[in-house]
């Protein structure tokens, strides 16, 4: 999982970064978080303790479990300093304040 912020900051990253450190030129693997569904339940229980999930996989798990368990961005950390700045608990905290604003700004 790569939250939107960081991907689109990546890209802008790569763009502005020294030609003579990129070394790969076709494409960087970049990496951010992983998390369960528990433990996204969790993160937003911070915030609303009386959050409740009910999730059952379907068909869609196959292909989740098909996709590697993590991504290797040392070329991106080694060339150009990637670092995701999103950790779980960053993304909810970011994502639940602009939910709030929009929903103000919806009133």
């Amino acid at each position: 999982m790569m939250y939107m912020p960081d991907a689109v900051r990546a890209t802008c990253e790569l763009m502005e970064a020294e030609a003579s450190k990129i070394q790969v030129r076709s494409a960087y693997n970049l990496g951010a978080l992983s998390f369960s569904p528990r433990e996204i339940s969790s993160a937003l229980q911070h915030h609303f303790p009386d959050f409740e999930v009910m999730y059952e996989p379907d068909f869609r798990q196959a292909i989740a479990d098909s996709w590697p368990q993590s991504i290797d961005d040392s070329r991106a950390r080694q060339d150009w300093g990637w670092q995701p700045a999103y950790d779980l608990d960053a993304l909810v905290d970011d994502m639940l304040a602009h939910l709030r604003k929009a929903s103000v700004e919806m009133l």
